[in-house]
């Protein structure tokens, strides 16, 4: 019997296994705790001051994030890239990162630490929430052995939170959120789109800070009805897109509006435009808060027919979606800064325009063009994102900025120009990039980055960077002043430089959380020729 023909029986039938209907888990030795320490200091944080709706003097603040969009997909970094003459019109407004980076390769933790201006590693928000665990070991042997999974496999040994706790996973109650400071600070507050920070109460939008919510709560969800006739679908086979088809938009995958399931007709990343102006207009009159969550071009893969037609040139159908979908995304982008423009509300906005992680390569639809690897690996590939930041008449415009930064930064900023004063009861290791854009204040913003995902540990350091893989004693030393790329190994000529990183990313570590639920899967690459696993 062959490895396809046994997933639906193995997963889906209840004669082995318990029905995927709800999460069904074994006991194990994870098991999340709250920091009640945290938490009480948050609550007199944000006690500590309240502002009357309205009566801020702060800009509003917009910051539009999307999902797995390569840096170099795009023709703002790369002149071959997809022609995005909407994020264009923004980079000349302000001011295009060359060096920015996310805090994970994947959605979930990079998101955790963009909105609480954390390392999320400082409260075990190191991997992606898992909503799906083995049941038994049965299965976990059965899906093993019997199931292709490629370029995926599981982990081994199985090890699997108690059940209570699977739905535990999510940002940290005791964690402060910028929303949940705007909105104490009387910003009106909005996210519109994808959430992917926890499936249940109180993870959820309307308890951390957003008086508005519309979108999904998965890491995913359809673009469209099923049966559009003006929608082309790519279907990628392999295991993890065919698990992402088959949730269709049920559960954490449905379309909500502040907790209610609608149905949604509309191409779903216009839909979170047409939101996102919705929001702006509601509360133009008083300082807001809009997160503009885009999942494209997240698989699946999914665009309108006059998107597909822009691109007849390219005969791979893969890549043509997906320069579609990219193309559909800047011009709803564009609809939005139009929006703000046609109301003269440019000059008060702070617009901070980012992508969660760099492009997933195992699609075959990206290769992010001059950066190594994709999605999944600390290669620049999955780490070094797109980055603009635009403020009319108060950050520099059309210009460069070359110094390392984090998305961790966004907080800081943001909370920099609200006026208010962050939490000063815990470690914010997000840096206020405003004097920096406003030329007050000279140098590096960070003197290193870090990066951890299990065995999986990066640290940037100046022009080095130090890729380490504990289980599999791998190492990769960079010199990326020379070698952006990161083609050239120079590990072996520079075992001082080797330890000096090593010991660095130790003392990190001493003051981090341990991770609060395992992983499922690891993912499988060949990377400069050499075989290398990464936990997700």
């Amino acid at each position: 019997m062959g490895k396809n023909l046994l997933l639906p029986i193995i997963l889906f039938s209840g004669l082995m296994v318990p029905s995927c209907s709800t999460v069904q888990v074994c006991e194990g030795p994870f098991t999340i705790e709250w920091n009640n320490q945290a938490a009480e200091g948050k609550q007199e944080y944000l006690n500590s001051f309240h502002v009357v709706e309205g009566n801020t003097t702060g800009p509003n603040i917009l910051l539009i994030l999307v999902d797995d969009l390569g840096r170099d997909d795009i023709s703002v970094y790369n002149r071959e890239g997809v022609p995005t003459p909407n994020l264009k019109r923004l980079a000349e407004s302000g001011i295009t990162f060359t060096n920015a980076y996310s805090t994970s390769s994947v959605c979930s933790p990079s998101r955790a630490s963009m909105l609480t201006g954390r390392y999320q590693h400082r409260f075990g928000y190191e991997r992606q929430p898992m909503n799906r665990y083995p049941g038994s070991r049965l299965e976990y042997f059965m899906v093993d052995h019997f199931v292709n999974t490629e370029p995926m496999r599981l982990l081994n040994p199985m090890a699997t939170p108690p059940r209570e706790d699977v739905k535990k996973q999510g940002i940290p109650p005791g964690e402060i959120l910028l929303p949940e400071i705007l909105q104490t600070g009387g910003y009106r507050t909005g996210i519109l789109g994808k959430w992917h920070l926890g499936f249940n109460d109180p993870f959820l939008p309307n308890s951390r800070g957003f008086d508005y919510q519309y979108g999904f709560y998965e890491a995913f969800s359809r673009y469209a009805l099923p049966g559009d006739p003006d929608i082309i679908n790519y279907k990628h086979d392999c295991f993890a897109n065919r698990h992402i088809w088959r949730q269709k938009r049920k559960g954490p995958c449905a379309i909500r509006e502040n907790d209610s399931v609608i149905v949604e007709e509309e191409y779903l990343t216009f839909a979170i435009a047409d939101q996102t102006i919705d929001f702006i207009e509601r509360h133009r009159e008083s300082p807001f808060f809009a997160y503009a969550a885009f999942n494209a071009p997240h698989t699946p893969f999914q665009v309108p027919v006059e998107y597909y037609n822009r691109f007849a040139h390219i005969e791979d159908k893969n890549k043509r979606v997906y320069f579609a979908m990219i193309s559909a995304l800047d011009d709803a982008i564009g609809r939005i800064l139009d929006k703000l423009e046609g109301d003269h509300l440019l000059e008060n906005t702070l617009i901070l325009f980012a992508s969660d992680n760099g492009g997933a390569t195992y699609t075959g639809a990206t290769d992010n063009g001059s950066l190594n690897a994709g999605k999944m690996t600390q290669f620049e590939g999955g780490i070094n994102v797109p980055l603009i930041i635009s403020w009319k008449s108060r950050v520099l415009s059309g210009t460069l900025y070359a110094e390392p930064v984090s998305l961790m930064d966004l907080f800081s900023t943001a909370l920099a120009a609200s006026g208010i004063e962050g939490p000063t009861d815990r470690v914010i290791d997000g840096v206020d990039l405003l004097p920096y854009l406003t030329r007050q204040k000279d140098g590096a913003p960070h003197k290193v980055l870090f990066w951890r995902t299990d065995f999986n540990k990066s640290v940037r350091f100046e022009n080095w960077k130090f890729i380490w893989n504990t289980r599999d004693d791998q190492v990769f030393l960079f010199d990326l002043d020379s070698d952006k790329s990161e083609k050239i190994n120079l590990a072996r000529r520079n075992p001082e430089l080797v330890r000096k990183f090593m010991d660095e990313i130790r003392n990190w570590e001493k003051g981090l959380k341990a991770p609060s639920w395992p992983g499922v899967m690891e993912i499988h690459f060949e990377i400069n020729g050499e075989e290398t696993w990464w936990a997700i």
